[in-house]
């Protein structure tokens, strides 16, 4: 999640290139990657079932296509501030849906990271100027990320994180295309800059081959719940990496936020203290006598044996 905040940093590299053309050829990119090392690693061909089918569809649908089309459309409605604040409510969100789902009830202690996680990442995004429509996509862009997550953990243990975010990529390409035409008419695609190709580069490889394995690799290990806590660090991803490209220098709130953002993490991970073992009690103590009163007079009886003629 921290390199997917690092993506703030690069928009303004692809900021005059067509944007739905642009993320085809960013999954486009990735998606051949993600094959060539599942090819590598030596994964094999998993035939999955029309309804696992329908879950990857409505993943690649949600948690790639319409969540790049409702943070495009926020921002363009009431500007960054207003998604970067709404989309850091994932943290709670998940740690509130992610056990439903899977027939869990809410851990107490998740629960409370994540509004710890939600009041840093807030802070660190800053508060701004919105509108209706700018909330209407927001809460959108937030309901895309959550299906990101949820709907890829019946996904993972048949086909795992590689291929998992290989096909995801795959079928969404088509799609984004499709919201090219929609609302870019034929201003779909183009030959890109140097420093637009270098930032759709970027995109590709970083933002979406790396960030997606790694989501996908700790999301069963960790659980949504917990794995969710890691959302609050994409605006503390877009803090660093402007500063060290200097484009922009963190703010006292910045740096509070990305603190607190942190701390939630730290004590949504921690593992609950294991209980001390209950010390037996006197009266178990003392017929631990017996045994050796039996052995005392095994002994005695092997000495008589031993002295018969």
């Amino acid at each position: 999640m921290f390199l997917v905040g690092t993506l703030a940093a690069v928009s303004g590299m692809i900021e005059d290139y067509p944007m739905y053309g642009g993320q085809a050829l960013r999954y486009a990119v990735a998606a051949v990657i993600l094959l060539v090392a599942a090819r590598a690693g030596g994964l094999g061909v998993v035939r999955l079932r029309p309804r696992q089918w329908g879950l990857l569809a409505a993943l690649s649908l949600t948690g790639l296509v319409l969540f790049n089309v409702c943070v495009i459309e926020a921002t363009r409605a009431a500007g960054p501030a207003l998604p970067g604040i709404v989309l850091g409510t994932v943290p709670l969100a998940l740690a509130l849906v992610g056990p439903v789902v899977t027939g869990a009830r809410p851990s107490p202690r998740v629960v409370g990271a994540g509004l710890v996680v939600v009041a840093g990442a807030s802070l660190a995004t800053g508060a701004g100027s919105g509108n209706l429509a700018g909330l209407a996509w927001s809460l959108g862009a937030l309901g895309c990320e959550l299906c990101f997550s949820l709907l890829a953990l019946p996904l993972l243990p048949l086909i795992g994180p590689v291929r998992l975010s290989a096909w995801s990529a795959v079928l969404a390409v088509p799609f984004l295309l499709v919201a090219g035409v929609v609302f870019d008419h034929n201003q779909v695609l183009r030959v890109p800059t140097a420093a637009e190709a270098a930032g759709l580069a970027y995109l590709a490889v970083v933002v979406t081959t790396v960030a997606f394995f790694l989501w996908y690799r700790s999301l069963p290990h960790l659980g949504a719940d917990r794995a969710g806590l890691f959302a609050g660090l994409i605006p503390v991803g877009a803090i660093v990496t402007g500063a060290l490209l200097g484009i922009a220098v963190p703010s006292a709130a910045d740096l509070a936020g990305a603190a607190i953002v942190i701390s939630g993490i730290a004590l949504g991970l921690r593992s609950p203290s294991p209980r001390p073992p209950a010390r037996p009690a006197r009266s178990a103590v003392r017929p631990a006598a017996a045994p050796l009163a039996a052995s005392s007079a095994s002994r005695e009886g092997t000495t008589r044996r031993c002295r018969l003629p």
